[in-house]
């Protein structure tokens, strides 16, 4: 769905299970940390405010968003959690590297979805411009971190 169409940090919480008895792993890029800084502050916060209590939510960084597929994988295989969080930030360039990426990212997170047990939840911003990413980080658009951090209570209870 277009962003322009949903804020991201709308939702019906009546809709959100309780996450006081859930753990929460999130690997977040260092790469654009202005973007995934916010990302990771608005996941945290809407996971605290579902009840995750804060020694609950483990928090891994990377160097960059290609690297989130193993730190995402290295989650899932080693620490029991009951969802994964993904957040990083990949803003289009001069060069087709952005394409690389977003589309190396999107291929593993779904494969780990597809094998391993617990849900990986895709938290990557893909975005032509900063002020796309900024609007997509705490912004006019919401925050993508919200978003995910729902997503992530509402899959772990499926």
């Amino acid at each position: 769905m277009a962003t322009a169409l949903h804020h991201l940090s709308d939702y019906d919480c009546d809709k959100v299970p309780d996450a006081s008895n859930m753990c929460f792993g999130i690997v977040v890029s260092e790469w654009n940390d202005e973007i995934t800084g916010a990302l990771l502050s608005g996941a945290v916060k809407t996971l605290e405010l579902h009840g995750a209590l804060q020694e609950n939510i483990h928090v891994k960084t990377v160097p960059g968003s290609f690297e989130l597929i193993y730190g995402a994988q290295q989650m899932c295989k080693n620490d029991g959690f009951d969802a994964v969080i993904i957040l990083g930030s990949v803003i289009r360039g001069e060069t087709p590297h952005f394409d690389y990426i977003c589309q190396g990212v999107t291929y593993g997170i779904a494969h780990l979805n597809a094998v391993q047990n617990i849900p990986v939840i895709y938290g990557l911003l893909t975005t032509d411009t900063l002020q796309q990413a900024k609007d997509r980080s705490g912004g006019k658009l919401g925050n993508k971190g919200d978003e995910c951090a729902i997503d992530a209570i509402k899959m772990a209870k499926f």
